[in-house]
């Protein structure tokens, strides 16, 4: 109670005054001091967006949540409403342009990856059923499917005769990431499937992408993909930065099972706690990359 006490002072009262403070001692508004004194990345962006989040001004705030189109003009209204002479710093529109592209980039993708998480398998749209048969293909290329409904969907991971059932809980982005990573890293791909059915410690593939598929969601629901993301992306985030990360994962999952070596398929939910802890703990620094 205590800490949320001076925590709402520090932000309707001391912080104004702090920032005038320091802005007739320096001659720079709290944004052009962000961006001279962090370095590229997370460590500038996250500064910036509390800024502007917390901002008095409504310019300011707005402009976490706007389209790409509308970032030029944007900033322009930032340098007016702060009264900020660009001449004198002209690396500030520049970095600004990044962080604000990168914070309102990080919203629109967990939207577009929503909507297609929001998407179900449908068996009577082309599209979808031609992405499942070519996952098969990309994974089992010796191998022919006897029909649509069979056992060998088995053979990838998944749970029944009928893959669609299996999607409920993700929708189409689960099949959207394990067909990504099979054909962007076809190799290693085969290769994790490969090690998936190890005859004592192996796990259902195609089950686990989608189960990992979550925990991509989740972490980018909650915001705690913004380091990643802010370091890797200089600019706005694309969905394929999205299923890069699940890429990451993945491939991560698959040495840290092996090197865990359950003693039973069954404690999965407890080893993938674990796993996401870590991968939690890595993104708590704000200078990380997880890429493979």
């Amino acid at each position: 109670m205590l800490t949320y006490f001076w925590r709402y002072l520090y932000i309707n009262y001391f912080r104004f005054w702090l920032k005038w403070f320091l802005r007739h001692i320096h001659g720079k508004c709290e944004l052009q001091r962000i961006c001279d004194g962090s370095k590229d990345g997370a460590h500038r962006t996250h500064r910036i967006e509390y800024s502007l989040e917390h901002s008095k001004s409504k310019v300011l705030r707005c402009s976490v949540n706007i389209n790409k189109d509308e970032v030029d003009k944007c900033i322009a209204d930032i340098i007016k409403a702060k009264q900020i002479n660009v001449e004198k710093d002209k690396r500030f529109q520049i970095n600004l342009r990044i962080c604000i592209l990168q914070i309102s980039g990080y919203k629109r993708l967990f939207l577009e990856v929503e909507d297609v998480r929001k998407q179900p398998y449908d068996s009577d749209n082309p599209e979808h059923e031609q992405q499942l048969m070519e996952l098969w293909d990309l994974l089992m290329p010796h191998e022919k499917l006897k029909s649509r409904i069979t056992k060998q969907w088995g053979d990838i991971g998944f749970q029944g005769d009928d893959p669609k059932t299996d999607f409920r809980g993700m929708g189409i982005l689960g099949l959207a990431n394990l067909l990504y990573f099979s054909r962007h890293y076809k190799e290693e791909s085969r290769q994790i499937l490969s090690h998936s059915n190890h005859p004592k410690i192996g796990y259902s593939y195609a089950i686990v992408g989608i189960n990992l598929t979550e925990m991509a969601y989740s972490l980018l629901k909650s915001g705690a993909l913004k380091s990643h993301f802010y370091n890797v992306v200089p600019g706005s985030p694309e969905i394929k930065c999205f299923h890069q990360l699940f890429c990451y994962l993945l491939y991560e999952f698959d040495k840290f099972w092996f090197k865990e070596e359950p003693e039973s398929i069954m404690l999965f939910n407890q080893y993938r706690e674990k796993f996401h802890s870590q991968i939690k703990h890595l993104l708590s620094n704000p200078s990380v990359v997880l890429t493979l």
